[in-house]
């Protein structure tokens, strides 16, 4: 078969799979896309001019408040604001297996590829599908949407709005003149900072050890007084006084679930590190190739007090 005709068979599959609203989970050969997106393109995305101006009433219908009248200037809102953020969600592995494990909290997959997001977004109605008699508010808190995070992230949420944000296997750009590209960057730990509240966590699990450090050191070094940015080298995490990120203790691999039995801060810890571990796509590959995973979790201090509150 033809590369173009592999490519309509992909499509009618997908256009089919949509339109029946199947219950069938969707096979991820129909949904594949290069691995990479440049981030600085213009993919002509949606997205709103403030987080009060988004509508969250499609992706979670479950949580929407009842009798809620919606307009374009004033959307329906939802009982509770999304929480939890899956930033390069990929194929949504660790968004089903959150649902679950945090049935109260509203969760976020971001995605910047197109056929990967439908994918998630058919594979989470398929689940909604399958659960709606026997549970029919599993995988109601999940849901999956289009975005740019490096460009649009505060857009979306509030100061302060998230507890947890999740940046599993991201794109390593391993030529220094792509370093600019990468998901961590002083810029974007200072949005992180903002969207995430006091307490808050950043759960980061990579295969490249090159790039774990490069993470911790940039998260370690955010907020630091004389940490200059990287064009001027100054992320080594050197620098004075406290950061906005503290690095978290953590389990060792195998190990997670004694933290869970331990109940208490530990017990999350343990059980979202062993999530990001096992239960990801790219998690599990590592995994069957016998690679190595490096992961590190930091904490969101609080903010420092103003001089004339000291």
């Amino acid at each position: 078969m033809t590369a173009a005709g592999k490519r309509q068979k992909r499509e009618d599959y997908r256009k089919t799979h949509q339109a029946e609203g199947n219950a069938e989970l969707p096979k991820k050969k129909f949904y594949r896309q290069r691995a990479h997106a440049n981030p600085f393109s213009d993919h002509q995305l949606t997205y709103p001019a403030s987080p009060a101006l988004m509508d969250w009433s499609a992706y979670y219908p479950a949580f929407v408040t009842p009798d809620a009248q919606g307009s374009q200037s004033q959307p329906k809102p939802l009982t509770k604001p999304v929480t939890v953020a899956d930033i390069g969600c990929g194929f949504g592995g660790l968004l089903v297996a959150l649902s679950p494990l945090l049935p109260d909290e509203l969760i976020l997959g971001l995605e910047i590829r197109t056929q990967v997001t439908e994918y998630v977004e058919d594979r989470i109605s398929a689940l909604r599908s399958q659960n709606a008699t026997s549970s029919p508010g599993l995988y109601q808190n999940i849901s999956c949407l289009r975005a740019n995070t490096m460009k649009f992230l505060p857009n979306f949420f509030t100061r302060g709005q998230l507890s947890r944000i999740f940046l599993c296997f991201p794109d390593p750009h391993f030529k220094a003149r792509k370093h600019k590209a990468r998901i961590v960057s002083s810029t974007l730990c200072a949005e992180y900072a903002y969207v995430l509240k006091p307490g808050g966590c950043v759960y980061t699990i990579t295969d490249v050890e090159e790039l774990g450090e490069w993470m911790r050191r940039r998260f370690e070094a955010f907020g630091k007084s004389g940490v200059g940015g990287e064009d001027n080298g100054g992320e080594s995490g050197e620098g004075r006084g406290e950061g906005m990120f503290e690095k978290s203790e953590l389990p060792e691999e195998g190990k997670e679930r004694d933290w869970v039995d331990e109940g208490g801060e530990k017990a999350e810890v343990g059980m979202l590190v062993r999530l990001i571990r096992e239960e990801t796509e790219e998690g599990k590959k590592v995994t069957r190739n016998g690679g190595k995973k490096f992961v590190s979790v930091f904490r969101r201090r609080e903010d420092p007090a103003w001089p004339d509150e000291i």
